[in-house]
């Protein structure tokens, strides 16, 4: 069985390409320009740059020697949309870890929020329980053999 590196027409599966320095999964591009001399047309691994921080990362792994030979329309069509897939690939990988972190994040305000609602709470009885300390109720009138209006009441026995 060949595999791709046997094939030098094969782009290698997702999971065996190289990692950057940024921890993504490399691109795989084909060399355009004229120079260095003979690595036109040669495949290479390149960081996606899909890092938010605009720290440009310049992780480059050569995969062919020499050029490769011509490529029908048909092959080069299914490459880029190969290529794509790959991106849209790392894409997906990038927003499954974010909305990851997100949630971890949501879970934590979540808990602080629970936290000081509980603070809130006990501040809150604290108060009231300081308030009915110091409102002790008022003596009634009516123990000392008095009525409501300050009269004597008589006893009868």
């Amino acid at each position: 069985m060949s595999t791709w590196r046997d094939d030098p027409n094969a782009i290698p599966p997702w999971n065996e390409r190289p990692k950057c320095h940024c921890g993504f999964r490399t691109w795989l591009q084909v060399w355009t320009d004229p120079l260095p001399q003979g690595k036109k047309g040669c495949r290479f691994f390149k960081c996606p740059d899909i890092d938010d921080d605009f720290k440009a990362c310049t992780f480059m792994q050569w995969i062919d020697t020499r050029p490769l030979g011509r490529v029908s329309l048909k092959e080069e069509q299914e490459r880029r949309v190969r290529q794509q897939q790959i991106r849209l690939k790392g894409k997906e990988d990038e927003l499954k870890r974010r909305r990851a972190e997100l949630g971890q994040r949501e879970a934590a305000l979540k808990i602080q929020e629970e936290q000081f609602q509980a603070r809130e709470a006990h501040f809150k009885r604290e108060a009231d329980e300081q308030k009915n300390r110091y409102k002790e109720p008022a003596q009634s009138s009516t123990t000392d053999g008095r009525n409501k209006k300050g009269k004597f009441l008589r006893f009868t026995q």
